[in-house]
């Protein structure tokens, strides 16, 4: 053995191991409480640059959950429809519309085309926000979709009938048989229904087609296979015989409603990630930078007493380090009170989720920020004459 090769007794070898282990086991308690100290001393400067990196943190953690929230609930709700392809018209994006381009008369055609059962058209016309409200024959929609599950009320009964899912009602604290404005209608909430199909409002189809000066004309069109097989092979013919139509079996336009899909989504995300780089950056450069000009003297006693360049830095990093972690802890709470104010509070027909992939993410930006906002501070630090910070006042 080692020890025995250099006339160590074996008693005295592992004395020597717990000794040196202690003493690093102590150094490295005692820096740590330094550390803690060093922020507890100045707790408004600590706290605001922890509330400054959770904000960053919620910032990106609440647009990405409601990016994924508003994604999520036109998948779910397409799918419920029931539908195996979708077309759409001419120049329309994965997720806006051209109000009703498309003549009515589409539908009959594509119907009698080979393996299809049957066709159904929807108007859509947006609202305030990322609300919409949809036009439907209510008979074609429960033939494809089984039709929707009354919670409260049922089906139209007139023309200024209006349905809504429970999400709008609960968001908007409506009931069956309150008014509701829209349009510049007044209409009267006949059903409450049960969310993921769809849409969130519904109309009559004519009343809408009407309303909005688009008499025969359509948003968009679901049709229904006779079996999964020929899904492929009818898009294969609709593409065919509808050059510029963009045509979608449900499978692959559900896949598409994604962030990684959606450009101009997935832009704005990185620009949001960008400020809030660049913002986690400035506040913890300046409470670093702050921090360094009034511990100067405390700096050169350390230096005076052998600490190392390397010493003084891994005390400034650790502090960062520290302030980094327990903002991105805070900003994963306030997350959660930035969704619950979402749906109780502003009522802006948002939907946020909770993406829990993203967490380590955001918290590995708010590090890289904070760590970015910390070295100018740190080797001011580290270059500081020993004679000059212990004369600083």
């Amino acid at each position: 053995m080692r020890w025995q090769s250099r006339g160590i007794e074996p008693g005295l070898a592992v004395d020597r191991r717990i000794s040196i282990w202690g003493r690093m086991v102590a150094k490295w308690s005692s820096v740590n409480r330094f550390v803690l100290s060093n922020l507890a001393r100045r707790p408004v400067r600590t706290f605001l640059s922890v509330l400054a990196i959770a904000v960053e943190v919620t910032m990106i953690l609440t647009l990405v959950g409601v990016s994924y929230g508003t994604l999520d609930g036109t998948a779910r709700r397409a799918r419920g429809v029931g539908a195996d392809i979708l077309i759409r018209p001419p120049g329309s994006s994965i997720i806006s519309l051209s109000t009703a381009p498309m003549s009515d008369k589409l539908v009959s055609i594509v119907a009698s085309g080979p393996h299809v059962t049957m066709a159904t058209g929807t108007v859509v016309q947006p609202l305030q926000g990322l609300d919409t409200v949809t036009g439907l024959d209510l008979d074609q929609f429960a033939r494809m979709s089984g039709g929707f599950r009354f919670l409260d009320g049922g089906p139209f009964q007139k023309d200024d009938d209006v349905l809504v899912d429970e999400f709008y009602a609960r968001q908007k604290g409506l009931r069956v048989g309150d008014k509701l404005d829209l349009l510049g209608h007044d209409w009267h909430v006949a059903g409450v229904f049960e969310s993921g199909k769809l849409a969130r409002i519904c109309l009559r189809l004519p009343v809408l087609q009407k309303l909005t000066g688009n008499p025969n004309h359509l948003s968009q069109i679901y049709l229904k296979v006779d079996k999964s097989d020929h899904v492929q092979d009818v898009v294969n013919d609709l593409r065919k015989t509808l050059p510029g139509y963009p045509v979608y079996t449900m499978e692959e336009f559900t896949s598409l409603l994604s962030i990684s899909s959606v450009g101009l989504l997935r832009n704005f995300i990185g620009v949001v990630i960008a400020v809030a780089v660049v913002v986690g950056f400035i506040v913890v450069s300046m409470a670093m930078y702050t921090a360094v000009l009034e511990r100067t003297r405390e700096i050169g006693v350390l230096r005076a007493l052998g600490a190392s360049s390397s010493f003084i830095f891994s005390l400034l990093l650790k502090e960062t380090l520290l302030l980094a972690l327990t903002g991105t802890c805070m900003g994963i709470v306030l997350t959660y009170f930035a969704q619950w104010s979402l749906e109780h509070i502003g009522r802006s027909g948002l939907t946020q989720e909770t993406v829990y992939a993203w967490w380590p993410i955001a918290g590995a930006i708010a590090v890289i920020g904070a760590v970015l906002g910390t070295l100018a501070p740190a080797f001011k630090a580290i270059r500081q004459e020993v004679t000059q910070a212990l004369s600083y006042e």
